[in-house]
């Protein structure tokens, strides 16, 4: 990057938008307490009931247009002040992008765009040359892109491949400072990207939970995002007191 800055990769779960009022996934009272992710986030679900599927997203959409980056957001976003900064989401919301991180790789879609469902896959090289941004607007059952294809949230299900997780190893092995904020580091392949670390970059973990993981490297920072970043942003060997 040759600037002589640091590159910190910071890789993101739900928990680093649970403040902001999103609801997580795996958590209790989480999304998944609500609705079986085999109906409403797998490409079998999407077979089975598109309109469902179409619903289900639409009123994600809407959730994201109300709620606003939280503390944790706008902290990363700040490390680019001093640092070179790429950001690896798993989240599909947009908060990233609004608390003004400017390099942001989400590895499971994004929730504000869609794309013809016959798209974007193994045939095209995953591609996202038909991918477009709707904001919070919603899609419906029979909205078609000019080709005639149903459109469909441009998210990545359950059944599905993972195709910039190849890119993510890249910027990972590329860190100087590896930090992970609001992951229990239970989603593969997602999970285990920290592995990728060059062995002489300290790694980072910022979550409220116990996390099942045994590599020295790792200081677990036992906070929520907001809390867990005012706490690494203090860290001496960062900051160079």
């Amino acid at each position: 990057m040759g600037n002589g800055k640091k590159h910190i990769v910071v890789l993101t779960g739900a928990g680093v938008s649970a403040e902001s009022g999103i609801s997580t996934f795996r958590d209790n009272g989480g999304l998944w307490d609500k609705f079986d992710p085999q109906v409403v986030a797998s490409i079998d679900g999407w077979r089975r009931d598109k309109a469902l599927l179409l619903d289900f997203y639409n009123i994600r959409r809407k959730e994201l247009a109300v709620v606003k980056p939280n503390a944790a957001h706008l902290a990363i976003a700040a490390l680019e002040d001093r640092y070179n900064v790429d950001v690896i989401t798993q989240n599909v919301d947009n908060l990233h992008e609004r608390a003004g991180s400017t390099r942001v790789l989400h590895l499971h879609g994004e929730l504000t765009k869609v794309r013809p469902e016959d798209s974007c896959n193994e045939s095209d090289g995953f591609s996202e040359a038909k991918v477009f941004d709707i904001g919070y607007g919603e899609i419906s059952l029979g909205d078609k892109s000019p080709d005639g294809v149903q459109l469909r949230p441009h998210i990545v299900w359950f059944g599905e491949a993972v195709p910039k997780i190849g890119k993510a190893i890249d910027i990972v092995s590329q860190a100087d400072i590896l930090l992970i904020v609001g992951s229990s580091l239970s989603v593969y392949p997602a999970a285990g990207l920290y592995r990728y670390a060059p062995s002489s970059a300290p790694v980072y973990l910022i979550d409220p939970a116990d996390v099942n993981v045994r590599d020295k490297r790792v200081r677990h920072i036992r906070a929520v995002a907001s809390e867990g970043m005012k706490e690494f942003v203090q860290i001496p060997d960062l900051t160079g007191k």
